[in-house]
């Protein structure tokens, strides 16, 4: 199958393409310039040079093809660059389901996320409202919603290595953060999704009849609390961290203050979604694509032993 990928650059993205030149389909990538050696398995992808913004390069994308996969999303939006949340992750996809729809394009898959809502953050949001309208759209469309993602980044950008780098090798305790005036009240919990079972979970649906129309939380088999989830990747990274209790209040007021700032590591926003969790049931979906989920453990850890590229 010819299968249109937009975001197949990224972390994410360069699983999608393997997983799916290793299932024999030929994808097609919508490519910025200057970002073509990013590509994976080259030999077997056909690049188009644009951006998201070009609605001539989507359609050039799409060309010929029988599926497409959105799998474009920021964590962080920077307005002065154009960079934003509803640019990236809604208006973006519907200027690629708009053209699928007078292509040859009949199947759609889009990489939305785990806890997206209508009147959330602004992430949320705008993956909310991306969803909304590939369901009302003529596509046969599949939704996934991935809990945190991890694995060994190739250079990108991952949950666990930022981790690893901003947090478990600074001299600085790792907070826990905690919302009242207890820390032993409240707490948080998530679900990190090992990166090649959401590819597969992607690949095998394309062709998956029964998950046509429907929307999965993509969620690993742990629901895991954070001080947990630093100690793994302390261990994973080689050592052990200093866990210590950190009132959100005051997290969130210096973010007020200091979000614009790119150098501050998080936002509110990050921080709100943060404290409400990602964990999720998902054993019926990938049951039924025949993926076994990967554990969130020192064996799918172990590249956080490496060195930073």
């Amino acid at each position: 199958m010819r299968v249109a990928i937009f975001g197949g650059t990224g972390f994410v993205g360069s699983y999608l393409v393997d997983a799916l030149v290793a299932a024999g389909h030929d994808p097609a990538l919508l490519v910025r310039a200057g970002s073509e050696s990013k590509v994976r398995c080259r030999e077997r992808v056909r690049v188009v040079t644009g951006d998201i913004g070009d609605v001539g390069a989507v359609k050039k994308t799409l060309e010929h093809c029988e599926a497409a996969i959105y799998n474009i999303g920021i964590l962080r939006e920077f307005p002065s660059r154009g960079v934003t949340f509803r640019a990236m992750q809604y208006e973006g996809l519907m200027r690629v389901v708009e053209a699928a729809e007078d292509s040859t394009v009949r199947r759609f898959l889009l990489m939305s996320a785990n806890g997206v809502k209508a009147d959330g953050t602004e992430y949320q949001e705008t993956k909310y409202l991306a969803e909304r309208f590939l369901a009302q759209s003529e596509l046969e469309y599949t939704i996934f919603r991935p809990s945190v993602i991890f694995g060994d980044p190739r250079g990108l950008m991952e949950f666990c290595t930022q981790l690893r780098d901003e947090m478990i090798r600074s001299p600085i305790p790792a907070p826990n953060f905690y919302q009242g005036s207890s820390p032993s009240k409240g707490g948080f919990s998530m679900s990190p999704v090992y990166v090649r079972d959401v590819a597969e979970a992607f690949t095998r649906s394309l062709e998956n009849r029964q998950t046509v129309g429907n929307t999965y939380a993509l969620c690993g088999p742990e629901a895991l609390p954070w001080p947990v989830i630093i100690r793994r990747i302390a261990a994973a990274s080689g050592g052990r961290k200093l866990i210590v209790p950190v009132p959100a209040g005051l997290v969130g007021a210096m973010a007020a203050l200091l979000d614009r700032f790119e150098w501050f590591p998080m936002t509110r926003d990050q921080l709100t979604m943060l404290l409400e969790g990602n964990t999720g049931d998902s054993r019926g979906i990938f049951s039924a694509l025949a993926i076994e989920p990967s554990r969130f453990d020192a064996e799918h850890l172990a590249y956080l032993g490496n060195p930073s590229p």
